[in-house]
């Protein structure tokens, strides 16, 4: 028993000196003020591409109801979700109640391999990158059979 605590009373040494030693290695900077003279830039911003030109992403589709616009949808109708970060970081949502969110009710036009559907945006996809779309199952069967799944390549202009 004698030698067990004499070990553990080394190891505490040990380690309490070796936690020193990388203590001194880690300098945390410090923080320094930096003068901007511009405003903050959202994530769509600093993108740019989202409010103008032609989009890349995939397609899914997925049953729709209740959206984050808070409309209620049927699986009949021309809709889509866009990408959590469009939705959430959309000029002019200051991000209270999705229902005031200007992107509720746009149009976008979408393209896939020569097929077209026109959609008007009523929710939010969290599991879809910045330029994907999540479209009713009667939207997406304008570009594909829904047996397909994902459609990679898929583009996309506002309306």
């Amino acid at each position: 028993m004698q030698f067990f605590i004499s070990a553990l009373v080394a190891l505490s040494i040990a380690f309490s000196a070796s936690a020193a030693a990388i203590n001194k290695r880690c300098v945390t900077p410090k923080p320094t003020a930096i003068a901007s003279a511009s405003a903050p830039v959202s994530n769509v911003q600093q993108a740019g591409s989202f409010l103008a030109g032609t989009q890349t992403g995939q397609g899914t589709w997925y049953a729709t109801g209740l959206g984050a616009c808070g409309i209620t949808n049927t699986d009949s109708d021309f809709i889509a979700a866009v990408s959590h970060v469009l939705f959430d970081e959309y000029p002019g949502y200051s991000g209270g109640n999705p229902n005031n969110n200007p992107v509720c009710g746009r149009q976008i036009n979408a393209n896939y391999q020569g097929k077209k559907v026109t959609v008007s945006v009523t929710d939010r996809c969290a599991a879809c990158a910045e330029t994907d779309l999540d479209f009713s199952p009667a939207a997406f069967k304008e570009l594909a059979d829904p047996s397909v799944g994902r459609l990679s390549g898929m583009t996309w202009t506002w309306a």
